[in-house]
């Protein structure tokens, strides 16, 4: 049997952090002027996808970028409408600390 992370994992995962810039850009650019310009607007360091076409998520109004989570971005490149995504409460037992116990504490 093979272990799937969670998207929870998927979330909790330290590595790179993801960012999607809201404002318009020109397509007719190449990749190096693109990836220029979401440096810019994101402050951050950007990666390439090349290809497919991805349905965003909202941006708030006046907000320049958004940082998703790595399941956003997964749900995100498989296809998914991200806004049409709603996260439900998962049960998690508490221990005598008060924090959530793990498979691992049980």
């Amino acid at each position: 049997m093979i272990a799937l992370p969670s998207l929870g994992a998927l979330d909790r995962a330290a590595g790179a952090r993801i960012w999607l810039a809201a404002e318009p850009a020109d397509m007719r650019c190449g990749f190096d002027r693109l990836a220029e310009r979401a440096r810019q607007v994101t402050e951050q360091d950007p990666q390439r996808l090349e290809i497919g076409v991805f349905k965003l998520p909202r941006i708030r109004a006046g907000e320049r970028s958004q940082e998703l989570r790595g399941s956003e971005l997964a749900m995100l490149l498989d296809g998914i409408d991200v806004a049409s995504v709603k996260r439900l409460p998962r049960y998690a037992r508490e221990t005598k600390a008060g924090l959530p116990a793990t498979c691992s504490s049980l």
